[in-house]
């Protein structure tokens, strides 16, 4: 429907815009500042480095069970959500991370990189539009159709994100306790 709102009748996002809750603003702003952050080289304890990806999962999993956890299908959809995320944590965590690793310091040196801030926009994105498609039509969160591709959708991106984790902490074992680790 919102593409459909979209492509055919574009004053109406002027509309939805309008009423979407003023807090939804603010908390977009944060989330810009927290990708934008990442765009810049920083060090981070092994503990900091899993913040992020805690932090977009949980809104991932309550961009979800808002939408659809009232829903009769909610099983169906919290395990094509552990699904999809758990395939693509498999496949992203093998990928090597950039970054070097001090075991002396457990500080990791990160390169900036503004892939953080795309697959934050793209949770916030996604929930957005799940919220907008919900509202203009409730009927959707009785979908089965819909409901699975939005928790596939939300899983996906999740997984992404602990994926890219897990592949940054493979960097603190993968050389001794001496050697500073460098990936390339």
């Amino acid at each position: 429907m919102l593409l459909q709102i979209v492509t055919h009748n574009p004053q109406m996002l002027g509309t939805i815009v309008k009423n979407t809750p003023p807090w939804v603003w603010g908390l977009l702003a944060g989330l810009i500042a927290l990708g934008i952050s990442q765009a810049r080289e920083r060090s981070a304890s092994l503990a900091r480095t899993a913040i992020m990806p805690v932090a977009m999962t949980v809104f991932s999993l309550w961009g979800l069970f808002t939408a659809f956890g009232n829903s009769a299908q909610l099983a169906g959809v919290a395990g094509a959500w552990l699904a999809a995320a758990a395939t693509v944590f498999v496949l992203v965590a093998r990928i090597p991370q950039r970054g070097r690793y001090d075991a002396g310091t457990r500080i990791f040196t990160l390169p900036g990189s503004f892939v953080p801030l795309a697959l934050i926009l793209a949770i916030f994105v996604t929930r957005y539009a799940i919220n907008v498609e919900l509202a203009l039509d409730p009927r959707l969160a009785a979908d089965s159709q819909f409901a699975l591709a939005c928790a596939a959708l939300y899983g996906a991106l999740s997984g992404i994100f602990t994926g890219r984790a897990a592949g940054l902490w493979r960097l603190t074992g993968e050389r001794s306790a001496a050697a500073p680790v460098l990936a390339q």
